[in-house]
């Protein structure tokens, strides 16, 4: 069996053993006959995505689940213990009869085994704090906050292995952080911009693209293909509506859709961080944070994603952020406009929210070529037509 291994992303020298499907790949194989007679600890689908994310390098500097140290640091200094720049800390929960492991443990996603974990240490979850510094709120209803109410309560901590890098869904997209750098290295881009998406592009997140790529080499368009709540649409829906609209409106020597395996926290200001860091190690220069990154419903202020980055020094962060203000088409200009270049109130404006945009998918109704190309609007009527 080959045993993959996590490499720290952000160093450009190699740490040994050799890259196999873009992660750090041990110096020797293991016998299966050992990690038969491990135990084994059955794992979330979030979980496994974290699992990814360690392994890869895309949470580097971290190369396994988080000890108590880092836990607690993390939580209230948006730092490792060692001081490093880290936002959420990425734990491995478990219930109490599972708190006593140590050594090697082998990780299974729905009957398979998908990598280990050697556990160095167990401690208990302080899940309300958590919460309340985190997600800055203890409401059950916010998707955050209910998983992780519903993990475990005691955290196992160590270093990690994956078998394979999952790429099962978007086999032509599912790149590692090594992968998207060696493109990005092959294309000769000096300097790349990329855009986090849990949604379908519409023509506000296509101008602030564009504008962004006026100043920059390339861009990442990175979708989000984790876990994401119930009423999201499903990503394979996303991807697609990604491919129509890069191949009529971006130039494609420009361009670089990746999908991104993390899963969605709904965060929002702590999240931002995180997608930004992890984009870092993508090889990324510039990173874009728009109108309530990683939110969900009120719980954030509009642009409380853009100013808690201040918490950093730029060179810490090691990327430079975009930030823009919510764009929307104005009837009255005619074009693609924000808060500083449009002089006209909201009734000029065509705003959709996302729930508004289901509704009117339901529904079967056309969206507005103002709101997003008619391509993708064939793709989510398509989409949305099947499930009715």
């Amino acid at each position: 069996m080959t045993i993959l291994l996590p490499t720290t992303s952000t160093l450009p020298s190699p740490l040994g053993g050799t890259l196999v499907n873009g992660v750090r790949r041990a110096g020797h194989d293991f016998d299966p006959a050992e990690l038969a007679a491990r135990p084994r600890l059955n794992i979330s689908e979030r979980t496994l995505a974290d699992l990814e994310m360690l392994a890869t390098g895309a949470y580097s500097p971290l190369t396994g689940f988080v000890g108590e140290a880092d836990y607690l640091s993390v939580i209230e200094r948006l730092r490792l213990a060692d001081g490093t720049p880290w936002s959420i800390p990425i734990t491995l929960p478990v219930s109490a009869e599972h708190a006593s492991l140590r050594g090697r443990v082998v990780l299974s996603f729905e009957g398979q085994d998908v990598g280990w974990v050697d556990v160095q240490e167990a401690y208990t979850a302080r899940k309300a704090w958590e919460a309340r510094e985190v997600y800055r709120t203890e409401d059950e209803t916010h998707p955050g906050v209910a998983a992780l109410y519903a993990q475990g309560d005691f955290n196992l901590a160590g270093p990690v292995a994956l078998f394979e890098v999952p790429r099962g869904h978007f086999p032509r997209h599912h790149r590692t952080p090594a992968e998207v750098r060696e493109v990005i290295e092959a294309r000769g881009w000096r300097s790349t911009v990329a855009f986090q998406t849990r949604n379908p592009i519409h023509r506000a997140h296509e101008y602030l693209q564009k504008v962004a790529l006026e100043l920059v080499d390339g861009l990442l368009l990175h979708p989000l293909v984790g876990t994401t709540k119930g009423d999201d649409v499903p990503a394979a829906t996303r991807v697609q509506a990604y491919e129509v609209l890069l191949e009529g409106y971006y130039p494609q020597a420009r361009t670089l859709l990746s999908v991104y395996p993390a899963a969605m926290r709904y965060a929002g200001p702590r999240e931002a961080i995180l997608h930004a860091l992890s984009r870092r190690n993508y090889g990324v220069t510039h990173f874009i944070v728009g109108r309530d990154h990683a939110g969900v419903g009120s719980y954030y202020g509009t642009y409380d994603a853009q100013e808690i980055f201040s918490a950093y020094t730029p060179e810490e962060l090691g990327i430079q952020i975009l930030k823009f203000e919510h764009t929307f088409y104005c009837n009255s200009c005619g074009q693609l406009v924000s808060p500083r270049t449009c002089p006209h109130d909201g009734s000029h404006h065509l705003v959709l929210s996302g729930t508004k945009v289901r509704e009117k998918l339901r529904a079967g109704e056309n969206l507005p070529a103002e709101f997003t190309r008619p391509e993708v609007a064939e793709v989510l009527r398509a989409a949305y037509a099947d499930k009715a």
